[in-house]
């Protein structure tokens, strides 16, 4: 895959914009438990992403690219980059929690296969029962 062309700062304005755009639609879609949702653009932010990337690095390996740019240019591509860093901490909350959501679900799941298949060692009122040991109640982090 090859590097995307630098877009320019005006063009890092407007895809700093729409990215920021994309994950706030993201963080919303899993704030209200639509993770299907999110699942739809995930393409596009991941083009925008490499972009982004690229063109991030070309502006920091070459500093007079933002020096010769309009103090009004400069002010937009802050204030985009801001919220842009804004939505990524709002969307980094959304799926650590929809994470701890879902891993609760998988523990509850796997602890109640574990007990369905559990089988007695032996007769009698003192019984013990034993459980047999998968995969998923194994690891603990689930």
């Amino acid at each position: 895959m090859t590097e995307p062309a630098f877009p320019g700062l005006e063009g890092m304005v407007a895809l700093t914009e729409r990215l920021t755009q994309l994950l706030a639609d993201q963080a919303r879609a899993f704030e209200q438990h639509r993770p299907q949702e999110a699942a739809a653009d995930l393409p596009e932010v991941t083009r925008l992403t490499a972009e982004y990337r690229a063109g991030s690095a070309h502006v920091r390996a070459n500093p007079q690219v933002a020096a010769a740019a309009s103090p009004q240019l400069r002010a937009r591509l802050i204030t985009a980059t801001e919220a842009f860093e804004a939505v990524l901490q709002r969307q980094g909350r959304a799926l650590a929690a929809s994470k701890t959501v879902t891993e609760g679900l998988v523990k509850a799941v796997a602890e109640e296969i574990a007990v369905r298949r559990s089988v007695g060692q032996s007769y009698g009122p003192g019984a013990a029962r034993r459980t047999l040991a998968t995969a998923i109640t194994l690891n603990q982090r689930a």
